[in-house]
């Protein structure tokens, strides 16, 4: 068994160290909010992002980093994507090249428009990097309900050794070496829940969430492509199946989000109500103008921007997709 360190005291990072605990694990979890540790630490539970989740005693919260990174060989990053870069400029002083970074965060850079290993790689020089992703609510982890994951890195070994610590009898884990599309994948479906959570807003129904999934992936696939992924990785956990997962169900705070926006509700105040980082706000914007870069056509992606960033409304926007030029599938 190991030692894992988890930054962020967030929903996902905790369930996965409450799931992993539970298997064997000594688990340390740092976090910012001296009242989140207390939570952690004295009630046994986090209260604010995990609620009603007894957290066993072999789980510690930290609030100093020495402390939270002694003695541990693997460190997950459960943070959000816009703070990675920050969060690894606070880390890297305390770190031994020995140690595994493993990211949680779905998403990709602000601004930059990297993807989250290659901003941990440019911080992070002499540490190895691999990515977890696939469809994995922190609510049903927390529950010990069956939950696949897909690992992936530029060292295979790595990717192995993650496997092995991620496979319980309530978590099956895979690994795939194409960090690009794994990366992708994770970040672009962000954006495709936040337009299922608009359709339902809006009232439309099966139909139309089937639509939006499905034209939604063949825009993921395109931006996919051209980063240098494989397309048959978007079938696969990181493609498929957490677009399914993040645009049906109500833990997805994307879905949520999108719903707000759908029935009216500004973006802002849409993310504020969720509670939790929306990433597919930020991603919407990132993969609008990473397809303007490479001349991509993402129309749902398109509209989406206008609507959340250029004040088109959203009954225009669906009109404007619907009546676009015939064209074979």
């Amino acid at each position: 068994m190991a030692v894992l360190t988890f930054i962020g005291g967030g929903s996902f990072g905790t369930a996965l160290g409450v799931h992993l605990a539970k298997n064997g694990h000594t688990i340390k979890i740092w976090d910012i909010d001296e009242k989140n540790i207390e939570d952690i630490n004295v009630k046994r539970e986090n209260i604010k992002y995990l609620p009603k989740v007894m957290i066993p005693f072999n789980v510690i919260a930290y609030n100093n980093l020495v402390e939270a990174l002694r003695d541990s060989k693997y460190i997950f990053l459960s943070v959000p994507s816009h703070v990675i870069r920050s969060v690894c400029k606070n880390i890297k002083p305390y770190l031994s090249s020995d140690q595994v970074i493993i990211n949680m965060a779905k998403g990709i850079e602000d601004n930059t428009f990297k993807r989250l290993s290659e901003v941990i790689s440019e911080e992070l020089t002499d540490n190895k990097v691999a990515i977890i992703s696939g469809p994995s609510h922190a609510e049903e982890i927390a529950q010990d309900l069956p939950t696949t994951f897909v690992v992936s890195s530029l060292d295979t070994t790595v990717s192995k050794e993650i496997q092995d610590i991620l496979t319980t009898p309530r978590i099956r884990s895979y690994t795939n070496d194409d960090l690009v599309g794994i990366e992708i994948g994770g970040a672009f479906k962000n954006i495709i829940a936040l337009g299922c959570g608009i359709s339902d807003g809006l009232g439309f129904g099966d139909n139309t969430k089937a639509a939006i999934m499905t034209r939604s992936m063949n825009e993921m696939i395109k931006v996919g492509e051209v980063l240098g992924g494989k397309d048959q990785t978007f079938y696969g956990l990181t493609g498929m199946g957490d677009l399914i997962v993040t645009c049906t169900s109500m833990h997805s705070r994307n879905r949520r989000a999108g719903i707000l926006i759908g029935k009216g509700v500004n973006v802002d105040e849409a993310c504020k109500e969720v509670g939790m980082v929306v990433e597919g706000v930020k991603a919407t914007k990132a993969f609008y103008h990473l397809g303007q870069k490479y001349g991509l056509s993402l129309p749902i992606t398109e509209n989406l921007y206008a609507t959340l960033f250029e004040g088109k409304d959203i009954n225009k926007a669906v009109y404007d997709l619907m009546s676009r030029e015939n064209k074979s599938e």
